[in-house]
């Protein structure tokens, strides 16, 4: 059967034929009777609450918006007004960082519910999705083991399987919305760095963070894009410059509505030949589909990709960052953090200026070298597995 999209839910509560209360009621439901764990905070009382606000709005004839009614959970690395934040850390960060940036006051403008904070890596340092501190999620495709869900916004794309959401808000710097969706088999959103602003949202690298967005289809995905989109044009909150794509040039719908012609690149490198076998089929298997259907599957070269990988597990970008941003923002907390973590950080503290500028500029040679490289063979996207096992 056919799931119901987020535009078709929308659209009939924007129209009365359907009660926001009723979504909220059965999202309720849903939460009460999972082991899933998804959530740090779920808030019932609240989701209701914006709920009866929705169905009031319609019956006076107001449009609540094109996310009208629908559930949202959002990760526990976002500030939201009247729930703590934890960022995944041993205790509840200062009340300024509940503050509401961009992206949670925009799905709130377009009418959806917040249902509660999902669980995050400490401090989304790590895409396994483990928390020694206040839980780690459940992965849903296991029911015998306790599986990994994938990380940091280890919760998102749990809540989704739980059925209390229908739109997840994580983020990503180095995988965390992508890695979970892969984990728990439902769509993840990164959009280029300096798309959306990253305002209220507990920062990892003031580099190459984005927010992002994890559904259960694709469809799903670009409707929810789509209109969150409009916003972050007209947007007053400062973002992230660093990407080397101008903010302008990007279209205003960034949707392919047509596969046949699409130039898709196959790269030769450890994304791909670090795949176990079966991950590799499956992935070739869904190209050999959209091939079928118009669109040019070419190998291509790309060894920028293999480059740019090793030095970010490496830590050369994000690590310095994150100890900047942590010596500035919350002082002394380096010494309550995960042991694991905290070393990780205490290693980078010997990074010079001149190493980091260094990076910096690495970053942008790579990613302009591979850009020139793909409009060269007018190659439209690249096509990788996002994990190497299953």
């Amino acid at each position: 059967m056919k799931r119901e999209s987020i535009h078709e839910f929308a659209d009939r509560i924007r129209r009365g034929e359907r009660s926001a209360r009723d979504l909220v009621e059965e999202a309720i439901r849903r939460h009460e009777n999972s082991e899933l764990g998804a959530y740090i905070v779920f808030d019932a009382e609240g989701a209701l609450a914006q709920a009866a606000r929705i169905n009031e709005a319609v019956a006076h004839g107001h449009d609540p918006g094109p996310l009208a009614g629908i559930t949202v959970s959002v990760k526990d690395l976002y500030g939201v007004d009247g729930l703590p934040i934890r960022a995944g850390t041993r205790r509840e960060l200062p009340a300024r960082w509940q503050r509401e940036g961009f992206l949670v006051r925009a799905v709130r403008q377009l009418g959806a519910v917040i249902v509660g904070k999902t669980h995050t890596v400490e401090l989304a340092f790590g895409g396994v999705g483990f928390n020694p501190n206040t839980g780690t999620p459940v992965n849903p495709w296991d029911a015998t083991d306790h599986r990994a869900p994938g990380g940091s916004s280890a919760g998102a794309g749990v809540s989704l399987w739980e059925g209390s959401a229908m739109l997840a808000l994580g983020s990503d710097t180095g995988g965390s919305v992508r890695i979970p969706a892969s984990a728990t088999g439902v769509v993840g959103h990164r959009h280029t760095t300096g798309r959306w602003p990253t305002t209220g949202v507990v920062p990892l690298s003031t580099t190459l963070d984005t927010v992002g967005l994890l559904t259960h289809t694709v469809e799903d995905s670009r409707y929810a894009f789509g209109v969150i989109d409009r916003l972050a044009r007209a947007a007053s909150d400062p973002v992230n410059r660093t990407s080397a794509i101008d903010k302008t040039t990007y279209p205003e719908d960034a949707a392919v509505d047509r596969i046949a012609g699409l130039r898709i690149g196959i790269p030769r490198c450890n994304l791909w030949s670090g795949a176990t076998p079966v991950i590799a089929r499956v992935v070739r298997g869904a190209l050999q589909e959209l091939g079928a259907v118009g669109a040019e599957i070419l190998e291509v070269e790309a060894p920028e990709l293999d480059e740019a990988g090793e030095r970010y597990l490496a830590g050369e970008l994000v690590q310095p960052e994150r100890v900047e941003s942590l010596e500035r923002d919350l002082p002394g907390w380096t010494a309550i953090l995960d042991p694991t973590v905290g070393r990780r950080l205490e290693s980078s503290r010997d990074v010079s200026a001149i190493d980091y500028i260094a990076i910096l500029r690495l970053r942008h040679r790579l990613s302009a070298t591979l850009h020139a490289r793909l409009e060269a063979q007018r190659i439209d996207l690249l096509a990788t597995p996002t994990l190497p096992i299953t």
